[in-house]
């Protein structure tokens, strides 16, 4: 039975909504509260700017990749939860800390004021410190069994720390204003800056798991591929997105002088290279067999996302 291009968009869109309630819910247990009578050590002020950044919306896409990798590989999605949480965590905290007047001088993200924006630079820095190692102790807290746990430590401080995200947030702003740009370096550049963590989001659910070291190395493949698609989708809707829906600035990367897919391949091009990086994820998840079929509808669902 051939199953209907709209059935299964409506499909995906059911199962991502789900799965973003699931994780803003687990989220709004795990970050320190500010209630009144609250039992939390953390500073009033401390825990109201990590909430306003985490619970501030987004995508999920990080935790989601957790949660889906995680059933693909025939486990249970609820139990990845601690690792999709610290994930989003760490994604946040870099967004925080991107945002800073030091990096990229955001003001706005998500349709509100940045963190830095709404509180002030030293509580925002503080803020994402802070989501950043409540992350870490989140997975090993609360991951089981115990050598998952430490697993999923090492994939997540391998996926956001020197060899992964930050080495590539370092690489591109050595990059600004270079008159030397070729997509090899630029695909290097966002193998860490986005594609690490992405990388590390379907790795640790494929952990939790008990996925074998072939499903593993399927699902790295597959976020490698995804994490330059989607990189690819995140440089053209700076140059063609509605700011209104994105919540951001549009045009602001060749302002700062940045190397960008569009820059070097023309928004034609770029959307084949997308389309093609999408295929080989799909491609990349053969091992899986039907249970990667909610995975490949999201790497190409990935093309047509308009924010």
């Amino acid at each position: 039975m051939t199953t209907h291009p709209s059935t299964e968009a409506n499909r995906l869109a059911d199962v991502l909504y789900n799965a973003r309630l699931r994780v803003d819910d687990a989220l709004g247990r795990f970050v320190p509260a500010v209630a009144p009578g609250s039992k939390s050590e953390c500073p009033p002020r401390l825990a109201e700017a990590m909430r306003y950044s985490l619970l501030g919306g987004g995508k999920r896409l990080r935790p989601v990749l957790c949660l889906l990798a995680a059933e693909a590989c025939g486990g249970d999605s609820e139990m990845a939860i601690p690792a999709a949480c610290a994930l989003e965590m760490v994604h946040t905290y870099s967004l925080i800390h991107d945002d800073l007047p030091s990096m990229d001088d955001d003001d706005l993200r998500r349709g509100r004021p940045t963190c830095h924006k709404a509180f002030d630079e030293a509580t925002a820095i503080l803020a994402g410190d802070g989501l950043l190692t409540l992350a870490f102790e989140i997975v090993a807290r609360h991951t089981r069994p115990a050598d998952a746990a430490v697993a999923c430590v090492l994939a997540l401080a391998e996926g956001s720390g020197p060899i992964g995200m930050v080495a590539g947030q370092m690489a591109d702003l050595e990059a600004e204003g270079r008159d030397d740009p070729s997509i090899e370096a630029l695909e290097a550049i966002h193998r860490r800056k986005t594609g690490a963590l992405l990388r590390a989001s379907l790795k640790m659910g494929g952990i939790v798991a008990g996925a074998d070291e072939a499903v593993l190395q399927a699902l790295v493949e597959y976020g490698h591929a995804v994490g330059l698609a989607f990189q690819i989708i995140d440089d053209l809707l700076d140059v063609e997105g509605d700011e209104v829906k994105l919540g951001k600035r549009v045009n602001k990367d060749s302002g700062l002088g940045k190397w960008t897919y569009p820059g070097l391949l023309g928004v034609a091009g770029s959307r084949a290279r997308a389309k093609s990086l999408a295929e080989e994820a799909v491609a990349a998840l053969a091992p899986l067999g039907d249970r990667g079929t909610t995975l490949r509808s999201l790497a190409m669902d990935l093309l047509e996302r308009d924010r």
